[in-house]
């Protein structure tokens, strides 16, 4: 079931027939292009694919073809006012992104109908695409300093997320007390100016390693989050694969939740008109569809990316980008996002690799917080278990120092490990990892025919800090000298953190909770068994399923859902095993339901984008 959306108290379902419910509202306050390939036209193809109305607003009138651009009229501030009163009255957006404005005067109209509009939905999402410049030329009222001031005085301290590429972050950031753009004037292109000639006069774009500090300032101006895109050049990042040899486009964001690169490799095509627009459009879908801006970023990387693998030609120039329907569901469009600025972490995903060490193998994943209960876990079910976890949290064992305490993970180690010792169950420890991967080093008898490896949450991973995360990758990849490679799992609860779960090449990926969980607090609302589903079919790893299995139905209806392995907690509590054959019937039961399964559908917003911030 989708959840509730915080903007509004409608839902959506693309597979909802027409007329059931109410699609979430986007505004899209941009230009009309008369060739069908940017501005509003881009912006209704993606819309589509989001399963949202789009209400298209036109403030710029173009005259342009596959060439050139002829003509940008921004139409009258009591024109554009109408427009939106009129609506308001009727269709009151869940989300507003803006587009070409073509004035200051325009800018001060939407500022002012955000302010109102927020005064009854304080959490309607604002999403900027600045527009200083676009792939398709430019005009005389396009990119002037009056129009770049009221970007930066109106729609930046409004906005929820902004979306400039490089050359118009810079553009944002870089301006003297007298309010001059750093384009000199002859920048603004001429009637019938090309789309090259529009690049050469804004330069280059900067560097990469620059970017991240931009969005930090863009974020200081007032902007609750930034996502840079990867290339502006050509619409398709080839100013950022200069820098990038790997081949990936890689945009930067920067909000509350999450800071790091999202990649994808790029695309070779011709024909990228709207995929600007297409990228910020699509985030605002995401937003109106209730995700927080994290995911909403991850979603518009994907659903762009698809946009310009359709892409196809339209005149004798640059061609549009096509549609994204259908991106929801194809798993190779899942981006990899980085821990902060460790693009390190993304050499993996450029390489195609799916896992580092050994998959996790199919059963039941048994979690334990001592080895002396493992015998009993052994004895009902070792026949079914891929894997155990040994868990155990450092404030249980208060009464111990640090010394003792490390001590007495490495005996709970080597305990564990004597009794998987010759058997197909995986030893994973949670959290412990450095204290795993010595023990791995040494090996010796202790360890002999034992699968060893490690379980992290992002916010251990996100601890540890790029030194850290790249010892991590090592011991993972088997680059320790005399060390096997160790298995890794990560969990995951939201859409960006599986792309960022994705970029250390795991032995699996966990996916949780399933369900309400009491042996956690955590902000996250429970996945469901859609989201498990999606999570199965999309994540470049096998999927644990964790989370509130307490009964072998649940567990049947994960393996059914596509999870490769299911958790079990307090399922392995008390007498509770002697009743495991019931939880192995379901297993097989879970198996015989795959094929009767429903498709892999939208996954719904794992957090509350009003509170998550």
């Amino acid at each position: 079931m989708q959840a509730a959306n915080p903007n509004t108290n409608t839902s959506t379902d693309l597979d909802t027939p027409p007329g059931a419910t109410r699609r979430p509202i986007v505004w899209s306050i941009s230009s009309n292009d008369a060739s069908g390939a940017a501005g509003l036209s881009a912006d209704a193809r993606v819309a589509a694919a989001f399963g949202v109305h789009l209400c298209p607003i036109v403030a710029c009138v173009t005259s342009q073809n596959s060439l050139s651009i002829e003509h940008i009229t921004p139409i009258s501030a009591t024109l554009l006012d109408a427009q939106l009163d009129t609506l308001a009255a009727d269709m009151p957006p869940d989300a507003i992104k803006t587009g070409m404005l073509g004035s200051a005067e325009l800018v001060a109209v939407v500022a002012r109908w955000v302010d109102r509009l927020r005064r009854r939905n304080p959490h309607l999402p604002l999403v900027v695409d600045p527009m200083l410049r676009a792939g398709t030329g430019t005009g005389s009222a396009f990119a002037d300093a009056l129009l770049l001031a009221a970007y930066q005085d109106d729609l930046l301290p409004r906005a929820t997320v902004i979306t400039p590429n490089r050359r118009e972050a810079r553009a944002l950031l870089d301006h003297d007390d007298s309010g001059n753009l750093p384009i000199q004037p002859d920048a603004v292109a001429p009637r019938g100016t090309d789309h090259a000639a529009v690049a050469a006069r804004l330069g280059p774009a900067p560097e990469l390693a620059a970017v991240p500090a931009m969005a930090r300032a863009l974020r200081a101006a007032g902007a609750k989050a930034v996502c840079i895109t990867g290339g502006h050049g050509d619409d398709n990042g080839s100013d950022s694969t200069a820098h990038n040899p790997a081949g990936l486009v890689l945009d930067w964001l920067d909000s509350e939740l999450a800071q790091g690169w999202i990649a994808l490799p790029k695309v070779e095509t011709r024909n990228y008109r709207g995929s600007g627009n297409t990228h910020a459009t699509a985030l605002a879908a995401a937003l109106a569809r209730g995700f927080v801006d994290a995911d909403a970023a991850v979603l518009a990387k994907m659903a762009s990316t698809a946009a310009l693998r359709h892409g196809y030609a339209a005149g004798a120039g640059v061609g549009p980008v096509g549609t994204a329907e259908g991106f929801i569901t194809d798993a190779s469009l899942l981006p990899r996002m980085s821990w902060g600025n460790d693009a390190q972490a993304l050499a993996i995903a450029a390489a195609g690799t799916a896992t580092a060490g050994q998959p996790l193998r199919s059963g039941y994943y048994a979690l334990v917080d001592d080895a002396t209960r493992i015998p009993a876990i052994l004895a009902a079910a070792s026949s079914d278990l891929c894997a155990l976890q040994l868990r155990i949290k450092r404030e249980a064992h208060s009464d111990l120092d640090d010394a003792a305490f490390q001590d007495h993970v490495q005996t709970q180690i080597a305990g564990a490990a004597a009794q998987l010792r010759g058997s197909a169950i995986a030893l994973i420890v949670n959290d412990h990892w450095p204290t795993a991967a010595a023990a791995l080093a040494r090996r010796g008898d202790a360890l002999a025919g034992v699968e060893l490896g490690v379980h992290l949450g992002q916010a251990d991973l996100e601890i540890l800090g790029p030194d850290g995360r790249a010892a991590l990758r090592q011991a993972v990849t088997g680059q320790q000298p005399g060390a096997a490679p160790l298995a890794l799992g990560i969990s995951s609860h939201s859409l960006w953190e599986l792309a960022r779960a994705a970029s250390l090449a795991p032995s699996y990926i966990a996916c949780g909770p399933v369900w309400p969980t009491l042996t956690k607090a955590m902000p996250w609302r429970a996945q469901g068994l859609d989201n498990l589903r999606w999570w199965s079919a999309m994540a470049p790893a096998p999927v644990v399923a964790i989370g509130g299995v307490l009964q072998p139905d649940q567990a049947r209806d994960c393996v059914a859902a596509g999870a490769s392995a299911v958790c079990l907690v307090r399922a392995l509590d008390g007498d509770a095993l002697a009743g495991w054959p019931a939880w192995r019937e379901a297993w097989q039961r879970g198996r015989e339901a795959t094929a009767t399964q429903p498709a892999v559908a939208w996954p719904h917003p794992s957090l509350d984008a009003a509170t998550a911030h």
